[in-house]
């Protein structure tokens, strides 16, 4: 299934500018993203937006005596990146402690309690992230879940002030990338009450949308369908270890009034016309969450799927078939590669070997076209390079195709979820995540090509430039 028509605009994309140019990269290697692969030698910039991409002697005539003009040597550019799944306020509050891969893993251990507890510090964990993350190219992220479920929350990185804060920041031009923002109603990796969260669907529906959602934008609500495998807490048909199968988020007598509340939200939030991220990661969850969909979609009236973009959020125990209905549905699966390489052990030990062999189904996603890579830091460190490695590890791991042809036609497909795919989950894919004439100049420049590296030499590669909306925000 193409997703080329998947998008809609999250904000204006005004026609291509024109005359001279306010940037231009010259001399290297520029990865468009676009579907066939393209690659040109030069990009010219004007007014935050591509002006034109080509060679270099078709470039060079717009260079004005204001433009900035920097010599690629050869090395790559490409779309900036996007990272459609990270907390990025409670990252920066916890920096430098991720939860998996922490550099001092007992100090890691020792984060808890209060991170951001009032406004300033909520406003200075934001820019914290912001300057990190500009700093391995990432131009765009969605921040998973802020909302009033978790006002009273432990660390205070999920408070509704936090859209307050990125309101004032998108306002003051300070924000150092582009921000999708998903509503959260029910409690953070807690149970949810269903009439809580169906009330707070109709007040997301009924909200003003945001001034500038090309900066920020808040296109739906965030639902919890289950937790994680290694919590015994992912709803699933194989038992654990010890004979139980998982639960749901949801308040509930029992699993099946808990299934029902779970597809009533799925449902009302279908029909509100928003975005939802479901998070759900055992095959049970997800097979309930694709059903109400169908359901909610096949209403008269009702938009498809694919218009509104829902998520499945982790999907670690999806199946290959669950995939492929996701893509006939329209809806996108939102994977974090670096949770397979980590936790795989694990997981053979609490559900066998059978059960972590078919985990992560990335190839099948990647094939089916509904894969979208992230790192969901500060779970992890944030630094794609690593999980756009980590995902070839594990696709060739499950018998994906290991000849030099098929690593290189992979590694373009991993890197546009990462790029161009991320975008279409924002429904922003007029506007952004290819280099193409007329969408933002929102740019990284590492310093080679990765396709001379593959991916598993490609977190050794620097990020040497981040451009955001047409000005150098990070230079190495």
């Amino acid at each position: 299934m193409t997703r080329r028509s998947a998008a809609t605009t999250g904000g204006s994309a005004p026609t291509a500018p024109g005359g001279t140019a306010d940037l231009v990269l010259l001399g290297g290697a520029v990865l468009t993203m676009d579907e066939t692969g393209s690659r040109a030698d030069a990009v010219a910039v004007a007014d935050g937006r591509i002006l034109a991409v080509g060679a270099r002697a078709e470039i060079e005539p717009l260079i004005g005596e204001g433009t900035r003009v920097i010599e690629l040597d050869g090395r790559a550019l490409l779309p900036g990146i996007n990272d459609s799944h990270l907390h990025a306020t409670w990252l920066g509050a916890r920096w430098p402690h991720t939860f998996f891969g922490a550099p001092d893993p007992e100090a890691a251990a020792q984060v808890s309690g209060v991170l951001a507890a009032d406004r300033e510090a909520r406003r200075t964990a934001i820019l914290t992230a912001g300057r990190m993350l500009s700093e391995v190219g990432i131009t765009s992220y969605t921040e998973p879940g802020i909302g009033p479920g978790e006002d009273d929350g432990e660390t205070g990185c999920f408070h509704s002030e936090v859209l307050d804060v990125y309101r004032e920041l998108a306002a003051a031009g300070e924000l150092r990338q582009r921000v999708t923002m998903l509503a959260l109603y029910g409690v953070l990796d807690g149970p949810s009450d269903v009439e809580t969260v169906l009330s707070g669907i109709r007040e997301r529906a009924a909200a003003a949308p945001e001034p500038d959602p090309a900066w920020l934008n808040m296109p739906g609500v965030k639902i919890f369908g289950d937790l994680i495998p290694l919590s015994r807490q992912a709803w699933t048909e194989r038992p654990y270890d010890d004979g139980t199968h998982g639960d749901l988020l949801v308040n509930g007598d029992s699993i099946e009034q808990k299934a029902e509340r779970l597809a009533e939200m799925i449902r009302s939030a279908h029909a509100a016309g928003l975005q939802i991220g479901l998070h759900a990661t055992g095959d049970r969850t997800i097979g309930l969450a694709l059903d109400a969909i169908a359901d909610a979609a096949a209403q008269p009236g009702a938009p498809s799927a694919q218009q509104l973009g829902h998520v499945i959020i982790h999907g670690d125990l999806a199946t290959a078939e669950q995939v492929r209905r996701m893509a006939e549905l329209g809806v996108w699966l939102n994977a974090q590669p670096g949770i397979a390489s980590i936790t795989g052990a694990w997981l053979t030990a609490m559900m066998g070997p059978d059960a972590a062999a078919e985990a992560w189904q990335f190839g099948a996603a990647l094939d089916a076209e509904v894969l979208v890579l992230s790192s969901d830091a500060p779970v992890l460190h944030h630094d794609w390079r690593h999980w756009i490695a980590a995902a070839e590890e594990r696709i060739v791991a499950m018998g994906g195709d290991a000849s030099p042809d098929a690593a290189r036609a992979r590694l373009h497909r991993l890197l546009r979820a990462y790029t161009a795919v991320p975008a279409a989950q924002d429904r922003a894919a007029s506007w952004k995540g290819t280099v193409e004439v007329g969408k933002v100049a929102d740019l990284v420049v590492l310093a080679s090509d990765p396709f001379e590296v593959g991916a598993a030499g490609l977190p050794e590669v620097p990020v040497d430039l981040t451009v955001l909306d047409g000005r150098v925000i990070f230079e190495r």
